[in-house]
């Protein structure tokens, strides 16, 4: 769909969209009364309308039947992370055995990693992805030292080509096999979180168990953006946070994978807790711990219920919706940003720097761009205009047109403000 650089158009384009009535179903945060333009769904995910209500039930229940609403509540709550399965495992394409709503991303990778990370002979190193969000690289170093190994030594970190900031598939896939009898575990970002770039998760992960290392991803920005596939193409474990796509509030609820191949193995090592204990007996109080067959048993305690609730009320809108429809909408709106900006830097006689691959088989809902001299002051004056976008040190803005919420025309308004302020 090839949308001009018009209002008419983007409003036309908007009119022919099966998913903008979903925009209502959002709360847009204000500047003098009008709807801000939303680019920052890939920090935090906007309000879903239905958030509130649901939280509001589980108070309510909380308040008429206090401990007995674990089992009379509306949504019970002693099996409150199962309820959110189904949605989650067709998000990551997965099993619903293989999914489980529990803890925080950085949390969930350290008690993965205790499971899966396994050092032992020559096999001691972690390869990854060089300027990833950091905390993966606090993670990943703290976990080798944890093991006794000096992370200068032990971790594999593929920088990004310094001309285009982004790194080949080639290169990670080249590294893998000069590095296959040394490598323990590969842990990348599916989506960069900085240039927006989506790495070809199953050929990597493919060349990954092919030289015989744990494969696992960190899916902050690839889960609710982009289309997974997780057990198919043969992932070992993943984690992924709700607050960003899923829109799950700030510092909501993360979730993890864990293929089924990993399920029911008493010899694994974990961290253990009572929630991840078989359920048939957990009451029973037993004093030595049976894992679930399942990726629960990795769930060291009962479930946040009221954290975890506005990430079910924006699970039903993706039920509704499906991937696939987000996908189409994504390449579309993305589409438009792409060219909406390079008008702004034609129009403005300002060069504007792309960094998200522009092949969009290798970027989800996301344009990182970086415009040299002009760039912080541009996005001060955005963000006064009504703008909310993400500013990242050294010159780069990231910008996410998310499917669920964001209009062509936010995106038309965006690129008018842009040339504005580019030409000041």
């Amino acid at each position: 769909m090839s949308i001009s650089n018009t209002l008419e158009a983007a409003r036309a384009a908007d009119k022919a969209d099966a998913l903008a009535p979903y925009r209502e179903h959002f709360l847009f945060p204000q500047k003098q009364s009008d709807n801000v333009l939303y680019f920052t769904g890939n920090s935090l995910g906007l309000q879903p309308k239905g958030a509130r209500a649901i939280i509001l039930e589980e108070l309510d229940d909380w308040a008429r039947w206090g401990v007995d609403g674990h089992i009379e509540a509306k949504r019970p709550w002693l099996s409150y992370h199962e309820i959110f399965a189904n949605s989650l495992s067709k998000i990551v394409g997965a099993k619903e055995s293989e999914v489980v709503a529990m803890n925080g991303l950085t949390t969930n990778l350290h008690l993965l990693m205790v499971s899966f990370f396994r050092p032992e002979g020559k096999r001691t190193k972690i390869l990854c992805e060089g300027k990833a969000f950091p905390s993966d690289q606090y993670a990943l170093k703290s976990q080798l030292r944890f093991h006794g190994l000096d992370p200068q030594d032990h971790l594999i970190e593929l920088m990004p080509d310094p001309e285009t900031e982004l790194i080949d598939d080639e290169r990670i896939i080249k590294a893998i096999d000069e590095h296959r009898d040394e490598i323990a575990l590969i842990m990348i970002g599916g989506v960069n979180y900085y240039t927006g770039q989506w790495f070809d998760m199953e050929r990597i992960t493919d060349a990954g168990k092919r030289a015989g290392a744990i494969v696992a991803w960190d899916l902050a920005h690839a889960a609710g953006n982009v289309p997974l596939e997780l057990h198919k193409w043969n992932v070992d474990f993943a984690a992924w946070c709700g607050y960003k796509y899923l829109n799950s509030g700030p510092g909501g609820v993360s979730g993890v994978f864990i293929h089924e191949k990993h399920h029911g193995k008493t010899e694994t090592p974990r961290f253990e807790g009572w929630w991840g204990h078989n359920k048939e007996d957990r009451f029973q109080m037993p004093d030595t711990f049976v894992p679930i067959n399942s990726a629960e048993a990795w769930q060291l305690s009962n479930a946040p219920v009221l954290s975890m609730a506005p990430l079910r009320a924006s699970l039903d809108l993706y039920d509704q919706v499906g991937m696939q429809a987000l996908r189409t909408k994504s390449l579309a709106l993305t589409a438009y940003l792409e060219m909406v900006i390079q008008d702004a830097s034609k129009n403005s006689g300002q060069a504007i720097r792309i960094i998200t691959p522009s092949d969009p088989k290798k970027r989800g809902c996301q344009i990182s761009i970086s415009v040299p001299g002009k760039g912080k002051a541009a996005f001060e004056k955005l963000s006064a205009a009504g703008v909310i976008a993400d500013w990242r040190e050294p010159d780069v803005i990231r910008l996410a047109p998310v499917p669920l919420y964001n209009s062509f025309e936010d995106v038309y308004h965006f690129g008018q403000l842009l040339t504005k302020f580019l030409k000041d």
